[in-house]
């Protein structure tokens, strides 16, 4: 792979005006980075790539995308297989058990640092941001880039179009049910929409409530870990939301977000979505909308805990030169800037990884001005993480999430109950991670 380039063609020519050779032209070293990011996304991460590379001039990062996350992930294992890697991934969360796997493949980041010769203070990110991303001993294996988690979007015009105060106490499914029973007798055609069932509604369920995914801490114990989320929380919410989808009151628009156009169109009052859907929504919906906290259940005790992140963060891939990796340890403290991501925040709607951020962000008056886009962090800060409520570290979690999403389909069709489709997407998970335990013991 090439590591060198020369910053400008017209530098260089103008450096052999000046009678010097092309070998004296001064060059950066190159750094590759591999990214999921398309749209708007793509060109705020090309904006931070920018800057950075205006900041210095010793390293030049590249950034390239290569498709959607699953896509990313699978591009970045072919190349590193054919010896061409790119320093920096970025991996969706629920890659983060397969590149752990990866021995020899990943240089974990808190080595890179220390061989680098980089400042470099782990207590400075959000606890329950960088808690994913470490060893049971705190080391930081990727650095969080966009985190997100999940909230609930609120149509206040069609409440209020249905005759019900927008003001009305959604904090718990409980008073949601009430609410879609309105909506529903108004006429409304879909009360209630989901982006990414399984993250929200069964992952995000069960820390919310503290009830564990799956065992030996879901998954951050070993290899070893068996699924769990056909617990008695779990199955209970299934159970209302596929009784809701008979009745109309729920409306099922696919397994990744397509439920987003739809809200954010009107044709939907309720919408539980990632607090990164907030830069979408506030762009095109044309009515009264607001953020509020997701729901829990109140005949739970202890609820809520907090939910947990969705997004990805950036791997530094192994086999380049102690130069290169001290361009990568420089371009990962610039991306972990207050005022990159304070901007990052704001931007988008995924959550600051810094606190330092946050507080910029609220002492900027953001948040007084763009009230609910504080939500998202309050809600995963609020209380301190437990074992079973700082994430899932699963393998072949991609594929277990196909699972859930083909089982909870059949609880909304109504062709299985919530208690035999979890129990069957329990059994047919384990089969996968017990082949996964062993490839990789």
């Amino acid at each position: 792979m090439t590591t060198r380039r020369t910053i400008m063609a017209g530098a260089a020519a103008a450096l052999t005006a000046l009678g010097l050779t092309a070998g004296s032209a001064l060059a950066a070293t190159e750094i590759h980075w591999w990214h999921a990011f398309s749209g708007r996304l793509g060109e705020l991460l090309a904006a931070q790539v920018e800057a950075f590379n205006a900041s210095q001039d010793e390293y030049v990062v590249i950034a390239t995308n290569k498709g959607n996350y699953s896509e990313t992930l699978n591009a970045g294992i072919a190349a590193f297989r054919a010896g061409e890697q790119p320093h920096i991934l970025q991996v969706y969360e629920v890659g983060t058990a397969t590149m752990m796997a990866a021995a020899g493949a990943v240089v974990p980041v808190h080595e890179l640092m220390a061989s680098a010769g980089a400042e470099f203070d782990p207590s400075v990110y959000l606890a329950a941001v960088k808690g994913y991303y470490t060893t049971p001993g705190g080391e930081m294996l990727s650095l969080p880039y966009n985190s997100s988690t999940p909230v609930l979007y609120v149509n206040r015009d069609a409440l209020e179009a249905a005759g019900i105060d927008p003001d009305t106490d959604l904090s718990t499914w409980e008073n949601v049910g009430g609410v879609l029973d309105a909506l529903k007798e108004a006429g409304h055609e879909c009360p209630l929409t989901t982006a990414w069932q399984s993250w929200v509604h069964l992952e995000n369920l069960s820390a919310y409530h503290n009830a564990a995914f799956a065992t030996m801490e879901n998954g951050f114990g070993g290899l070893g870990t068996e699924l769990t989320f056909d617990g008695p929380v779990q199955v209970a919410h299934i159970a209302a939301m596929g009784q809701w989808a008979q009745e109309g009151k729920f409306i099922y628009s696919g397994r990744r977000n397509e439920g987003g156009a739809r809200f954010r169109a009107g044709e939907c009052a309720l919408f539980t979505e990632s607090s990164a859907g907030y830069a979408g929504v506030k762009a095109e919906a044309t009515f009264d909308f607001e953020i509020r906290p997701l729901p829990y259940w109140a005949a739970v005790e202890g609820a809520p805990q907090n939910t947990i992140i969705g997004g990805a963060s950036l791997w530094v891939l192994s086999g380049h030169t102690d130069e290169e990796y001290k361009g990568v340890a420089a371009f990962l403290n610039f991306l972990s800037g207050t005022d990159i991501q304070a901007a990052w925040h704001q931007d988008t709607g995924y959550l600051p990884i810094t606190m330092a951020a946050y507080e910029a962000t609220k002492e900027a008056g953001f948040y007084d001005e763009n009230p609910g886009t504080d939500i998202a962090i309050i809600q995963m800060t609020g209380k301190a993480p437990t074992p079973d409520s700082k994430g899932l570290r699963l393998g072949s979690f991609d594929q277990i999430r196909g699972i859930i999403d083909e089982e909870l389909e059949a609880v909304w069709a109504g062709s299985k109950t919530a208690e035999q489709a979890l129990g069957d997407a329990v059994s047919r998970g384990n089969e996968l991670l017990r082949r996964f335990e062993t490839a990789n013991q």
